[in-house]
């Protein structure tokens, strides 16, 4: 059994590009998997290992001046839900791109925990809740009753903000989550300075709610960035609330398309998988580079064209792509 950890601290750092070289020597050093953003405003990341070495990586986190009190959000699995190890700077640890600087390092919005958030929930009326994911995050699940902006990126969210700005008194109770917190830390602090007075969080997403509080109230899955896709979040309520593309049939389990040069991520039924061997249409099916479909291991995770080939094609194919 292994650890997968969801984490993020906003903490200003002066050295950004070399804090990412001796974070990435880390987590070779401990045989991690996962991805890792490092910026000037702080980190981002998800990895997997064993349950040593992930407490090794949290302590040693943990160390540094300035990421204490990290919240690692944690869950196990029986295998690594990721391929390789990668850690890079960026820009933004999470990109919201808006026109007005927004440093959560300075000043954090307002949090709920869980039992706060259940709490407004089941004993108020006024407010409203935004769902602050991509639209096929929120397809598979969300909170009753949320607000789920239809938009492929996080950066989308300021312009979507300007066009409903009307619809949503400045003076309404606004809570807004997402699956791990940190995309709520700028959208959160981004509604205050467009003038709305009463704004809350779900502290630590999704995941944090699911743990503590059961997933009360949440219908469907939690979409994560990892080869497991979709993980459960409400133990008694587990029924898809989404539909098979194809099929139409009830289903809350992704797939990318077998066809390499599509890549389409798509909901998919395990009839319609099977019957479309692991692609999103017909069309698809007769494409060139389709990956090999198994019908007992349908909904692997993807992975590069050259991996489906023995080792002389692998090589044959990085010579090309040199």
């Amino acid at each position: 059994m292994y650890s997968v950890i969801l984490y993020y601290k906003f903490n200003k750092l002066e050295e950004p590009k070399e804090f990412t070289k001796a974070h990435k020597e880390l987590c070779r050093s401990l045989n991690l998997f996962g991805r890792v953003y490092v910026s000037d405003e702080g980190i981002n990341g998800t990895l997997a290992g064993s349950v040593q070495e992930i407490e090794s990586y949290k302590a040693q986190l943990t160390a540094l001046s300035g990421f204490e009190g990290t919240h690692f959000k944690e869950d196990s699995s029986e295998d690594i839900p990721f391929a390789k190890l990668i850690v890079k700077y960026r820009p933004e640890i999470v990109s919201l791109r808006a026109d007005i600087d927004i440093k959560p390092y300075d000043r954090r919005g307002n949090h709920l925990s869980p039992k706060e958030w259940r709490n407004v929930m089941e004993n108020e009326q006024e407010f409203v809740i935004i769902d602050a994911r991509n639209n096929y995050e929120s397809k598979i699940g969300h909170f009753e009753g949320a607000i789920l902006p239809d938009l492929k990126n996080f950066y989308d969210f300021p312009k979507w903000l300007e066009e409903i700005e009307g619809d949503i008194p400045k003076e309404k109770k606004v809570l807004m989550y997402c699956t791990g917190g940190i995309r709520c830390e700028k959208f959160s602090l981004l509604m205050e300075a467009k003038g709305w007075k009463d704004v809350y969080q779900l502290d630590g997403g999704i995941l944090n709610y699911g743990k503590l509080e059961g997933g009360a109230h949440f219908k469907g899955k939690c979409f994560v960035f990892d080869d497991r896709l979709v993980v459960p979040v409400n133990p008694a309520d587990e029924d898809p609330i989404a539909f098979c593309d194809i099929s139409g049939q009830p289903a809350d389990t992704y797939l990318n398309c077998a066809n390499m040069d599509c890549n389409k991520l798509f909901v998919c039924c395990p009839q319609a998988a099977d019957k479309f061997k692991g692609c999103c249409s017909k069309e698809c099916m007769e494409a060139e580079r389709v990956r090999p479909f198994d019908p007992e291991n349908a909904f692997a995770p993807f992975r590069k064209w050259y991996h489906y080939f023995d080792a002389d094609f692998k090589s044959k194919q990085r010579l090309d792509l040199a």
